[in-house]
């Protein structure tokens, strides 16, 4: 796998032999129609396309029949994130990394170098870097991430197997009527709504629990620890809002805002922190448990 300066990893495509292009321009545009061929002149033009032994090539150059190309992904604008993550822990199987909040952890959209992944792979020049789980762009807290691709599927199996505890913490609005029925475990079924962005509680057989615990009182606020058994898009945040008491700065729960693409509100980071993860490591047999550094707290803007 080849890796740019910018710890962003390439694509690799075949050139198949059937293929009738005269050049390599022709065949990245009929191979890739969803891209402009506009853009692949500049990712030419960048040399942002190589050969598998790191040789630039030209978009003008011959087409070369049963070979294999690398290609870099290329973003003319992208959202600064202005804030650093932080490496807690690292073998030579795991690595865990304390994020923070705004930043994605893989590329996606809008967001390419900016993201977790490819910050981490350009601190720690580990190509093989991919995570073994994911938490939303708005969360800040821990993620792990396997550093060898054989091992991968293990760690991966910990999550599928439901075998990892992992504890979140939450600022939320305080309520009376649901301190009384703390501590609890709210179950719901939650499927996609009509906007792909949000996720919905609908009738049927329950496919998310989440255990929910009181642990600081700071009115008008509390702060909550939540533990959930499943691991479905958005659940936390769907179901403290359920319960009446959205998470502070949710701009998708209870109301879906619109989607700041680069004029990021930091001032407002959502207040959801990964706190803690334990598991019983597949490879080295290992009890593993760590905890994120951050801390939440409850944050005003001088217009609220």
């Amino acid at each position: 796998m080849k890796i740019n300066s910018e710890g962003v990893s390439a694509s690799r495509v075949y050139l198949p032999a059937e293929k009738n292009c005269s050049t390599l321009l022709d065949f990245f545009v009929g191979n890739f129609p969803h891209i402009d061929a506009s853009e692949w002149e500049a990712r030419f033009a960048e040399g942002l396309v190589i050969t598998p032994e790191g040789q630039v090539v030209s978009a003008s150059d011959a087409y070369l029949p049963n070979a294999h190309l690398l290609y870099f992904r290329r973003l003319a604008r992208e959202p600064e994130i202005p804030f650093e993550e932080h490496i807690l822990f690292q073998d030579e199987h795991i690595l865990v990394a304390d994020k923070p909040h705004f930043l994605p952890v893989t590329p996606s959209g809008l967001y390419l170098h900016q993201t977790l992944l490819n910050r981490l792979k350009k601190k720690t020049g580990i190509q093989t870097l991919s995570p073994i789980h994911r938490i939303d762009r708005d969360t800040a807290g821990l993620v792990v991430f396997s550093i060898n691709p054989g091992e991968r599927a293990q760690y991966q199996n910990l999550f599928r197997d439901r075998v990892v505890q992992k504890i979140y913490e939450a600022i939320a609005p305080y309520s009376d009527e649901l301190a009384q029925r703390l501590p609890l475990t709210y179950r719901s079924r939650l499927e996609e709504s009509a906007h792909f962005l949000q996720m919905e509680e609908v009738t049927g057989e329950v496919n998310t629990d989440t255990y929910i615990e009181l642990i600081e009182i700071m009115k008008p606020w509390a702060k909550y620890l939540l533990m959930p058994g499943s691991g479905k898009k958005h659940q936390l945040r769907c179901h403290l809002n359920a319960l009446g008491v959205p998470i502070q700065y949710d701009q998708i729960y209870p109301v879906l805002t619109p989607y700041q693409e680069y004029d990021l509100d930091f001032l407002k980071p959502l207040q959801l922190l990964a706190k803690e993860i334990c598991f019983k490591d597949p490879i080295t047999g290992q009890e593993r448990a760590f905890r994120s550094q951050k801390e939440l707290g409850v944050v005003f803007n001088a217009h609220e």
